[in-house]
């Protein structure tokens, strides 16, 4: 029985390394330069140790705009990306014909360049002087009038930020979601229909409940996604994201390393921490409300 274990144990030692270098050790890095005031990556000197980082970035308001907007996009995209992704793929499992041509279609978003997406809905929705865009054309068909959904109001950009990450994600979660629907045994829906249960009924009792395992996982991915997003908003608004204020929490992280306003690795450090913290936060609800919800 010990040599048993020290074989597993043994399997699992390149991959305990690789975590451990990779993984482990970057975060227990980032968490030390995180106290360490004025860090200089070059002579790896600093003034001193405290909270001194964490109270610049939650004071900084680049940094309370892109807690905002990273907010608003999980609030908004993971429910909703779900929900869309849910409804499609029970679409998609009722039908016979053309069912792999539907799915394909669908699946297509996922493997195109997130800038390619971007771009196409740069098309779709900027107002320059030369077009006011396809969707400004629909909305002027209609008697309305046009809106700078690039670089106009707050709004109108945080509305296309969302349609696209919403896009951008929805084929893997309709891949997932057709694959569980696709694996709920068919003998429950008919003992059900002999017993002459309504279509909703059986969706709330015996779909949802059979599925749930595959819609927590999209909800828990969604939502680590969702805090992670930064190409997103950089295929959109372009790289100068305080300036458009749509940036996200790491798209900050990156700017105080990279950005113009850069070489400040404590307070990106401090940022990523906090970001770690959020995203722990959520998941660790996600798991405990799973316990009731979610049926193995």
């Amino acid at each position: 029985m010990e040599k048993q274990n020290l074989k597993g144990w043994l399997y699992l030692l390149p991959a305990m390394l690789f975590l451990g270098v990779f993984m482990v050790y970057p975060l227990v890095d980032v968490f030390i330069y995180s106290f360490e005031e004025n860090f200089n990556s070059v002579s790896q000197s600093y003034t001193g140790v405290g909270v001194h980082n964490y109270l610049y970035v939650l004071h900084d308001p680049y940094f309370l705009q892109a807690v905002k907007n990273t907010f608003l996009l999980v609030i908004i995209t993971v429910p909703l990306s779900t929900g869309l992704a849910l409804l499609i793929s029970l679409g998609l499992s009722s039908i016979k014909k053309l069912r792999e041509l539907f799915q394909t279609i669908f699946f297509l978003p996922y493997v195109t360049n997130t800038l390619a997406v971007g771009l196409v809905f740069m098309i779709l929705f900027e107002k320059n002087t030369y077009t006011d865009g396809m969707v400004n054309m629909l909305i002027n068909l209609f008697g309305g009038e046009s809106v700078d959904f690039i670089t106009g109001p707050y709004w109108a950009k945080m509305l296309v930020l969302c349609l696209y990450t919403t896009w951008v994600v929805m084929p893997f979660k309709i891949l997932v979601l057709t694959g569980a629907l696709a694996s709920v045994n068919d003998t429950y829906y008919n003992a059900a229909k002999v017993d002459g249960t309504r279509s909703l009924r059986m969706f709330t009792r015996i779909t949802l409940p059979m599925i749930s395992p595959s819609l927590f996982y999209l909800i828990i991915t969604g939502f680590i996604g969702a805090f992670k997003a930064y190409s997103d908003s950089v295929a959109l608004f372009g790289t100068d994201l305080n300036v458009a204020g749509m940036n996200t929490i790491v798209g900050y992280v990156y700017d105080m390393l990279y950005g113009p306003s850069g070489g400040y690795p404590s307070y990106a450090s401090a940022a990523a921490i906090i970001l770690f913290a959020i995203v722990l936060t959520i998941t660790a609800i996600n798991l405990m409300v799973s316990r009731k919800h979610v049926h193995y």
